[in-house]
């Protein structure tokens, strides 16, 4: 009997349980992903958020406009111009090899440093050129290449160039200060940036600004006490002179004398600050505050100032000046204009250093000291300029005879050309020493005084004398005002030694009824025949002064035909 053939088979049934269990899964499933979802575009859409900014969202800085600077007439010195910068998101570019070529060469530069700096991957940002043309900007947009934009931004401009290079200074591709006032003053100036997030297409082009996340804030504008018209003239007559006298460089403050406010800092030679490719450091430097020099015989009116104020000596003391040869702990000090005898204006007049050094030797070295000390030597002069040199006055108790002999001359004493202009109001202002001020003042500044009125007037009176026929600087007078001042000739160090090189000065004031302006001048290294500062400095002095009163409106305090010719040989100095 065949069993098998009788047996029927039944399908398998599958247990209840396990389909309960899939059933489960797939809803436990099915709710993560609803929770997951809800979660993260309600309750947590930050991750979500940051993927797509990263796609679409940017955040880029926004410039803020830096102040102008002006004259104390409201002309403009320094403005800030709108212009454009290019810069690249690496992750965003796509660009071809003849785009990356055409790009290369719009902006003028290296093809495989275009191709680095679109490719570089370690930096969500990077500028590729600051500062472009408009030309430049409109051929980038045509290009039209992926993740390469276009940012606003703003470029240094300024007016009048070479002629106010040194005292402006200039900005740097951030448009923060460098150089000169505009680092001085870059708290007032510069202002602070501010930040927006913009929405950019697949090409990597800005096509929308989403918000503003911080506002820049605008710097604030400046008013020098300089004058631009005087400045020119100032830079004008140095840039002659010194060509003239083929000299190594030189420099010309002049002082608003009431007030100690800079009407004009000029340096030469100088650059074009809005094109600055090649530009020598040394053009750079603003001679008149970071350069130091030893004064020579512009220094001596301070030393008789210290002798009349002390009673030792009075204008018409008449003093043994040796036949122009004097000797002091065995060096020998000597007279460009040999005289057996000088009176103490005569000094003055003729620059007598034998004559200065005996005065200086009838003073105890600190009283010497504190009256150049209170003169503002080795002292900063109050205009905040970066980078001044305070120079150099050593303390009394290390003087030998000697020095102290010396320095009545200007020798072993080292002031910058502003120090020097500044110490002649004492002069201008009856006793009284002003600070310096490169900002416009409403009032002038209270000074300090140091001198008497009558010393005051008694050096006022011969520093005339300096000016005319006799003295040694007639080249200085001024057609219709009385001038006063004097003239330095000094040698200048190499390592411990005087050699045969000069720093030829004037430092005058005018009208000397009634000073009204103090002119400094400089010249390095005069290089042509003539190196004294009658020669040399007091020309640029004569016609810086008598513009100046002329723009100023200051009336005439001598007759139009007051210029006496000077006379053929005209009264030398040397120290």
């Amino acid at each position: 009997m065949n069993y098998a053939a009788n047996r029927t088979t039944t399908p398998a049934s599958l247990p209840g349980w396990r389909a309960s269990v899939l059933f489960v899964v797939l809803v436990a499933g099915l709710s993560g992903l609803l929770g997951r979802g809800v979660y993260l575009q309600g309750i947590h859409n930050d991750f979500l958020q940051e993927k797509g900014n990263a796609r679409y969202s940017r955040v880029i800085e926004v410039s803020a406009h830096r102040g102008v600077i002006q004259d104390r007439n409201g002309e403009v010195l320094a403005v800030s111009t709108p212009v454009q910068s290019v810069w690249v998101s690496p992750a965003d570019v796509e660009a071809n090899s003849q785009q990356i070529k055409s790009l290369a060469a719009v902006l003028k530069m290296n093809e495989a440093e275009v191709r680095h700096q679109l490719y570089d991957d370690t930096h969500d940002f990077v500028y590729l050129k600051r500062q472009i043309s408009p030309d430049q900007a409109e051929q980038i947009i045509r290009l039209g290449v992926t993740g390469v934009s276009l940012q606003p931004e703003y470029r240094r401009y300024y007016p009048s160039g070479e002629v106010t290079a040194q005292l402006l200074g200039f900005t740097g591709q951030d448009d923060n200060g460098q150089e000169g006032l505009e680092l001085g003053l870059q708290d007032a100036l510069g202002g602070k940036p501010g930040s927006q997030r913009v929405i950019k297409d697949r090409r990597g082009h800005v096509v929308e600004d989403v918000a503003s996340l911080r506002a820049p804030k605008p710097g604030n504008d400046v008013v020098l006490s300089v004058d631009s018209k005087i400045q020119y003239l100032a830079y004008r007559e140095l840039q002659a002179a010194v060509e003239k006298n083929h000299a190594k460089a030189g420099a010309v403050v002049v002082l608003d004398a009431r007030s100690g406010e800079v009407l004009a800092l000029a340096n030469y030679p100088s650059y074009n600050p809005n094109n600055r490719v090649k530009v020598s450091p040394q053009a750079m430097r603003n001679r008149a505050v970071t350069d130091l020099f030893e004064p020579g015989s512009t220094l001596k009116p301070f030393t008789v100032a210290a002798a009349l104020e002390n009673g030792k000596v009075q204008p018409d003391t008449v003093i043994n000046t040796e036949h122009g040869v004097y000797t002091v702990g065995g060096r020998l000090i000597h007279d460009s204009h040999p005289e057996a005898f000088l009176t103490v204006a005569g000094v003055i007049q003729q620059s007598s250093n034998v004559g200065a050094a005996k005065m200086a030797l009838m003073l105890e070295p600190k009283v010497m000291w504190q009256a150049l000390s209170d003169s503002g030597f080795g002292a900063h002069t109050g205009s905040a300029f970066p980078g001044e040199a305070v120079g150099k006055l050593r303390e009394a108790n290390t003087w030998r005879p000697i020095e102290q002999a010396t320095m009545a001359y200007g020798h072993g004493i080292s002031v910058n050309l502003l120090q020097l202009a500044r110490a002649y109001t004492v002069f201008a202002n009856n006793g009284e020493l002003k600070p310096i001020s490169l900002m416009k003042l409403d009032a002038p500044a209270v000074g300090k005084k140091i001198l008497s009125d009558k010393t005051a007037f008694e050096l006022r009176d011969m520093l005339e004398t300096v000016v005319l026929p006799g003295g040694t600087a007639p080249l200085a007078q001024v057609a219709g005002y009385r001038v006063a001042g004097k003239t330095g000739t000094a040698h200048k160090l190499s390592g411990a030694h005087y050699v045969d090189k000069y720093v030829a000065s004037f430092v005058g004031f005018a009208p000397a009824s009634a000073p009204r302006v103090i002119v400094a001048v400089m010249i390095d290294e005069p290089n042509n025949g003539q190196y004294y500062g009658g020669q040399v400095a007091a020309p640029v002095f004569s016609q810086v002064t008598g513009e100046t009163l002329h723009l100023l409106n200051v009336p005439n305090d001598a007759p139009l035909n007051n210029v006496i010719a000077p006379p053929a040989d005209i009264i030398k100095e040397e120290v």
